[in-house]
């Protein structure tokens, strides 16, 4: 296949263009500025019962810059961010991002060494931190290039309820351990510190840098992807195209932010994008308490839906999820991980709506393919090329793969990073001097441009000389009715080289191993079907709900070593 045929634009919804015009804003700033004078008084953060409008969180977003600009930070700055999903997350974001800082995103259930590494690799000198993990940034302060620090509490921004809820946070379910941050100033002082003031307005463009997003660190040394106010710029307009095909969106949209806005999935979908549409976005603190997540769901009539499969699986599996009003919802979108036939199926019967599957990278911004918004059945592909997007499938060999053979998938787009962050080697490694960017993953692209990933590079399991990929082996045991999330790695084995090893967690206590091996040999070709099979409790995952194969085969390796 020529790449340059783009063969994918023929399945196109109507309406949606095959290029996007990336000069439409020069940057995030005006971007969100754009969106405040159109939707000034219209709600755009609702977290815990408390509304915030366009203009509050500029006016306040204002402050927070300025009180930035009061301590000395300047624009090209690091500011990090360590919070879940509160209020004072896009206040911070905006506020840097006015002041032309850049964005350094921490997962704030880092280990003290990955905090460390991530401070002193993207030489951030500010952190916004929440107090239930200031213990950890307590023991590496010492150890970075920190010299200003903003704490903030679960009900800082929620008025007098914000009272009650820090009481129990930190009384009842002693949730925040004993810190010493001497020097720290409380978000709410930030924002009374620079309520009026003004702040030099930076002269940002499409190559100023506005987020070192680093990746998980699943596959080694967790490395800062720089991404661009053109690189998030390109991926809005692209995404917002996509969804301007098909029917008219309802009114109002309401988005549910569940998933972490410091993982560059949440950070686009649940916000950027549906800021730039004026919606109303609903943060969610913690997803994983899933029947107030459910009471959280019922106050609204919320239109979309953007999660990964495990969180889908955990929704669908309470029985309170059913009785929810689904009618403003147009679909589920589902990424960060592959969406399983049997959750979508699942997801259908109980919503009456699509569960749609986009496919993306920390590196690409994320998003770089994506299935029509109309299609009305799962398909087990992750969509077509987005506007201005090219994909290619590459061989080992460097040559572009026939049309349904195996290959990594390349893509290329104004989305891709400028690189990783002071890494030149690992740069060089995914990206080339086309901007062709190597994504690790392995797809196929079929003869109406959908694409289908196979299975990540790394993760391939080799069993007496054959491929077997993870995904399907995971995709089957899922249509066990009595399987609620299953992981599939690879083990030495002395007759085949590796043999598959599944970890389960059942729906059915009464699921045996001799009842799931059957259920695998008629579904499964013989050298797919696991050898071995472990039941358990619950599954490691990412913050985001991915699961980590990888910590499996690690603690699986360890144990045959003993």
């Amino acid at each position: 296949m020529n790449t340059v045929d783009k063969i994918w634009l023929k399945s196109y919804p109507v309406g949606v263009p095959a290029e996007i015009d990336t000069n439409t804003f020069a940057n995030l700033v005006d971007l969100f500025m754009a969106s405040v004078e159109k939707s000034r008084d219209k709600i755009v953060f609702s977290n815990m019962g408390v509304d915030l409008s366009y203009a509050e969180v500029e006016k306040k977003s204002a402050a927070f810059a300025a009180h930035l600009h009061q301590a000395g930070i300047k624009a090209g700055d690091r500011v990090a961010i360590m919070s879940p999903n509160l209020l004072q997350y896009p206040i911070a974001l905006f506020g840097a991002l006015r002041l032309g800082c850049t964005i350094v995103n921490c997962n704030p259930l880092y280990t003290p060494r990955e905090l460390e590494h991530q401070l002193n690799d993207s030489g951030a000198t500010a952190i916004v931190v929440l107090e239930n993990f200031a213990v950890t940034l307590q023991e590496v302060l010492p150890r970075t290039s920190i010299k200003h620090v903003v704490i903030t509490s679960i009900g800082e921004c929620v008025g007098l309820k914000g009272l009650l809820v820090n009481f129990v946070v930190r009384h009842v379910k002693k949730m925040v351990p004993a810190f010493s941050l001497p020097n720290a100033i409380r978000f709410s002082a930030a924002l009374a510190n620079g309520a009026g003031k003004d702040f030099p307005k930076p002269t940002l463009n499409h190559h100023s840098i506005a987020f070192l997003q680093y990746t998980g660190g699943t596959t080694g040394v967790s490395k800062g992807a720089i991404l661009t106010h053109g690189n998030l710029i390109a991926n809005i307009l692209q995404a917002e195209a996509w969804l301007n095909g098909g029917p008219e969106w309802p009114h109002p949209e309401v988005i549910i932010g569940a998933l972490p806005l410091y993982h560059i999935f949440a950070l686009s979908v649940c916000m950027f994008v549906y800021v730039k549409r004026g919606a109303q976005i609903v943060l969610i603190t913690n997803p994983k308490d899933i029947p107030n997540f459910i009471k959280t769901l019922s106050k609204y009539r919320f239109t979309m839906l953007p999660g990964v499969n495990t969180l889908f699986n955990a929704l669908l599996n309470n029985a309170e999820f059913a009785k929810l009003d689904f009618s403003a919802l147009r679909y589920g979108l589902g990424g960060g991980m592959a969406v399983q036939r049997a959750t979508a199926e699942l997801w259908k019967k109980v919503t009456g709506t699509t569960l749609v599957e986009a496919y993306g990278l920390t590196e690409t911004s994320p998003g770089l393919t994506i299935n029509p918004t109309t299609i009305t059945e799962y398909n087990g592909t992750i969509g077509l090329p987005i506007p201005s997007t090219e994909i290619k499938i590459r061989l080992a060999d460097g040559n572009t793969a026939p049309l349904g053979e195996r290959g990594e998938i390349c893509a290329r787009g104004p989305q891709v990073m400028q690189g990783y962050w002071q890494r030149p080697d690992e740069t060089a490694k995914v990206l080339d001097k086309d901007g062709w960017f190597g994504t690790g993953d392995v797809g196929i692209m079929d003869e109406h441009g959908y694409c289908k990933i196979v299975d990540r590079i790394k993760d391939m399991i080799l069993v007496s000389g054959f491929n077997v990929y993870p995904n399907e082996v995971e995709d089957a045991v899922c249509m066990h009715p009595g399987v609620l999330e299953a992981a599939a790695i690879g083990l030495p084995d002395e007759k085949s080289g590796e043999a598959v090893k599944i970890f389960v967690v059942r729906k059915s206590s009464s699921l045996t191993t001799d009842e799931l091996m059957s259920h695998c040999k008629e579904v499964l070709t013989g050298y797919k079907c696991p050898k071995h099979i472990e039941f358990r409790d619950e599954l490691p995952k990412t913050n985001v709900g991915k699961i980590l194969r990888r910590a499996l085969r690690d603690e699986a390796l360890t144990k045959m070593k003993l």
